[in-house]
């Protein structure tokens, strides 16, 4: 439970009454309570209004509003509201305005505005976070510190040139280490001094985002920015945790947003926890494998949805509104997948700068008889409903995923082989690949205990940290299943190539080597033929994007390439290690291959789907507390759609009713089914 002040799942969302007269509040709290909204995140744009300069602190404003709402039995989500520094800080001490990628010192405007490395930002958010928790760490309303706003976004000011080089000298000791690691004999880059190392931006190394010289500067650089703005948001955690130790504290992260690393920013929150945008046309697999990584950022525990849009979101290119039981859906899809919160942005709609058109639990025109509002109320009433079933449950997989921040970015530095290689979307295709079974899968990152899992897959493991691959091994041995594929165990985590043939430290482990790598455009196809059919594989299917040629060391060969120079090379192979086995797939299979593939390697470890032969547009996810499991069916379809949910009683938590044999989903309907965990 996040904070037993507040025992149910939160609904809510951030609450900006600072934006609106005094005439308006009253009716703010008679629409919340009409919606069942009883979290409201306050503060979190304003401390230019809590700050008017250096010296002056005023929070009269927050008091009434916190006050206000809390007699109405609405509690607060309390951010520090650092996630935008005020004009006069700019105005005052220039050195908190970021450096962009060009080398363009900014001016005052917009928000993620402030130089993680300026002491002046550093300074100023300590003592508002300090000023924060001894006003307001014994008001029974505050329920969780919300640290800033989805931080993100990198500086290159001499400040930050500064710490890159202290953070270099601590990371790597000596010079000559650092040059060995960089490799930077290359180019005739050889460093001397600390000081002549220049931040990578396009004034020095790269381009174009994530074109670089020098892949191993490039992505220190990442790591040292995401450590510098953890530090930030550290710095304002120790201080609230100064004067309200018990109070959780988190900040709102944004899935798999590419410039920082969540697995280690996840050590120093109390809980996880996000903000959900999917576009109309996201696959609903993808949405389903965030919520699982958010989740798997602190090993499974529960996780706050922090924000999504009652109705539409407002900068994407096209932003269509949520069609009507979509939001219901989509706000269940985050709790079956371990949100113990249903939070939006926002609740009340703003009239002036950007976000005026994003939606909101109360639209522009202001009262409670719209679509969106009827849905936000009845969706309150249904978690409140559900909450003592629901609230705590665990999800249990057997099935782990492994996702890294660094090997992403050293994917997407790579000077080759191909433009068209995106990581993310290669681990979605075997995420997918298990969503299409209904089969539960965790998201997690290389210090994960892989023991817990029957089954570990690692797409594109370009990256090998030290000890990653004896932590493989001795799962394998034990009697793990692993599977990676092409394009994996290449460098170290400095991104240089470990010598003796990709791929590398997992070659004893999958008893293979590969000797090149071949990078197909768009428009080719390779074939991967069955050698034998395997479970529901049989014949041919299409590969593409990059072709590993490899030679078998033990490991038998499940299937063949088709075309080319190198057909009747080895495709698909499975290796025995120990009691295990270890799988290696050469190249980016198509969607069917990888459904029959993984569907074999699931029977053959005894997991099941949590249910058989469900609709393709029916999601279905399962959590377990007190020895109930509690099954969420969703229909993502445009249809109505008939699921089979077996001969076991189970007990419709949302009317009460008994259901067993078939049910009917209408379309985008929520079906939420409780019974006991069946052996």
């Amino acid at each position: 439970m996040i904070n037993d002040k507040l025992p149910k799942i939160w609904y809510g969302g951030d609450y900006n009454p600072e934006q609106w007269e005094a005439d308006i509040w009253d009716e703010d709290v008679r629409m919340f309570k009409l919606a069942g909204i009883d979290v409201a995140t306050l503060n979190v744009f304003s401390w230019a209004l809590n700050q008017p300069n250096e010296e002056t602190y005023d929070f009269a404003w927050l008091d009434e509003t916190i006050d206000r709402l809390h007699k109405n039995g609405i509690y607060t989500c309390l951010a520090t509201s650092t996630g935008a520094h005020p004009a006069w800080m700019a105005k005052k001490y220039p050195d908190v305005l970021r450096v962009d990628y060009q080398g363009r010192k900014r001016k005052f405007g917009g928000r993620h505005n402030s130089c993680p490395n300026s002491p002046t930002y550093r300074k100023y958010s300590k003592l508002i976070a300090g000023k924060l928790a001894e006003r307001y760490k014994d008001h029974p309303a505050v329920l969780i510190w919300h640290v800033s706003n989805e931080y993100g976004g990198y500086c290159y000011c001499d400040n930050c040139a500064a710490g890159f080089r202290t953070w270099l000298q601590q990371r790597y000791g000596t010079i000559e280490k650092l040059n060995k690691a960089w490799n930077t004999r290359f180019w005739g880059h050889t460093f001397y001094e600390w000081d002549e190392i220049v931040v990578p931006n396009e004034l020095s190394e790269e381009w174009a985002g994530n074109r670089t010289n020098f892949q191993g500067i490039s992505l220190d650089y990442r790591r040292f920015m995401s450590n510098s703005l953890l530090e930030c948001y550290r710095i304002e955690y120790e201080e609230l945790k100064k004067h309200t130790p018990d109070l959780p504290v988190t900040t709102n992260l944004m899935g798999f947003y590419p410039e920082l690393d969540y697995f280690e920013w996840a050590k120093y929150l109390d809980v996880v926890s996000w903000d959900n945008y999917p576009s109309f046309n996201t696959p609903f697999s993808f949405t389903a494998m965030t919520h699982d990584l958010m989740r798997g950022l602190k090993s499974g525990q529960p996780f706050m949805l922090m924000e999504q849009t009652p109705s539409q979101q407002n900068w994407q290119p096209y932003n269509s509104l949520k069609r009507p039981g979509v939001m219901r859906l989509w706000s269940y899809q985050a709790v079956a997948r371990g949100a113990d919160t249903v939070m939006f942005f926002q609740l009340r709609r703003s009239i002036g700068a950007c976000e005026k058109y994003h939606g909101a639990v109360i639209e522009h025109v202001g009262h409670e008889h719209t679509r969106v509002f009827r849905e936000c109320a009845e969706l309150g009433g249904e978690l409140k409903q559900l909450s003592d079933s629901v609230l705590d449950a665990r999800v249990d997989a057997k099935v782990g995923i492994i996702y890294d921040w660094e090997n992403r970015w050293a994917v997407e530095l790579s000077s080759g082989p191909s433009v068209g290689l995106n990581y993310v979307d290669e681990v979605h295709k075997y995420y997918a690949a298990l969503f299409n079974r209904n089969v539960q899968t965790d998201m997690i990152g290389v210090e994960e205990d892989l023991g817990r899992y029957d089954v570990v897959i690692a797409p594109v493991m370009y990256m090998v940290k030290p000890g990653f691959a004896d932590k493989v091994e001795a799962f394998v041995k034990d009697g793990g299943t692993f599977l990676t594929t092409f394009f994996s165990g290449i460098v170290n985590e400095n991104d240089l190539v470990t010598t003796g043939g990709y791929p590398g430290e997992l070659r004893k482990v999958l008893g293979i080597w590969a000797e090149e790598i071949d990078s197909l455009f768009p428009d080719q196809r390779n074939q991967i033929v069955m050698k034998s059919k395997l479970g529901s594989l049989e014949g041919s299917y299409e590969c593409g994007l990059l072709c590993d040629l490899i030679h078998t060391e033990g490991a038998e060969v499940i299937a063949e390439y088709g075309d080319d120079f190198y057909a009747g090379m080895p495709v698909v192979t499975v290796n025995k290690f120990g009691k295990g086995e270890a799988w290696y797939v050469a190249s980016s299979p198509d969607q069917a291959f990888l459904d029959g593939l993984l569907k074999h390697i699931c029977d053959a470890k005894g997991i099941r789907p949590t249910l058989d032969n469900v609709p393709e547009q029916v999601e279905v996810a399962r959590r377990v507390k007190d020895g109930k499991e509690i099954l969420f069916l969703m229909n993502h379809g445009k249809q109505p759609a008939v699921v089979p949910v077996g001969d076991s009683p189970a007990v419709n938590l949302l009317d009460g009713t008994e259901q067993h044999g078939s049910i009917e989903l209408p379309a985008h309907g929520v079906t939420i089914l409780q019974r006991t965990v069946q052996a």
